[in-house]
């Protein structure tokens, strides 16, 4: 259904159905349709519609860092920047996949100016830091520079994409 999406546009229920969505899929679809003033049906049809056009890209539980800490210890987040020797499309994606394929890489940015990549990375210590480091930096002939920041507070962390809201939405067509 993906290869539509260049013909279709987002409803004021659809952007409603995906705002809630993105505060809680573990709600019942009776609870959604009622949320969003829709029959249940409808808000069936139309949630797996969102589904297979891709827009819902995965649905998973948000593990509490502050209850997880207290169970296995706080661990280090960080911010890397990383640049690499030469830029060319060959190496920029030879770089991310061996990036992908690490655990501990919780989000991998290409970014433009400044450093090639941002990674936000997790470790459980010291020690855990410095052997990704080693294996995804020090290992890979192409780094040329590495800067981290390590995270002492998280201040806020969400992973809800706003939508916009009202009347001035497109109808579906």
């Amino acid at each position: 259904m993906k290869e539509y999406l260049n013909d279709f546009t987002l409803d004021i229920i659809d952007l409603q159905l995906l705002d809630a969505l993105q505060k809680d899929a573990s709600v019942s679809n009776q609870a959604l349709a009622d949320q969003v003033h829709v029959s249940p049906p409808t808000c069936l049809r139309r949630t797996k519609r969102l589904r297979e056009m891709g827009l819902i890209a995965a649905e998973v539980a948000l593990l509490s860092h502050d209850v997880l800490a207290k169970v296995q210890g706080f661990g280090l987040f960080a911010l890397v920047e990383v640049s690499l020797e030469r830029q060319g499309a060959e190496a920029l994606d030879a770089f991310e996949a061996a990036v992908l394929e690490n655990d501990q890489v919780q989000q991998c940015w290409r970014v433009s100016p400044g450093p090639d990549f941002v990674l936000v990375v997790y470790a459980h210590d010291m020690p855990g830091y410095l052997a990704l480091t080693q294996k995804l930096f020090s290992s890979q002939g192409n780094v040329r520079n590495v800067k981290t920041y390590f995270a002492t507070k998280r201040s806020k962390f969400v992973t809800r994409i706003p939508l916009p809201k009202g009347p001035h939405l497109a109808h579906r067509s």
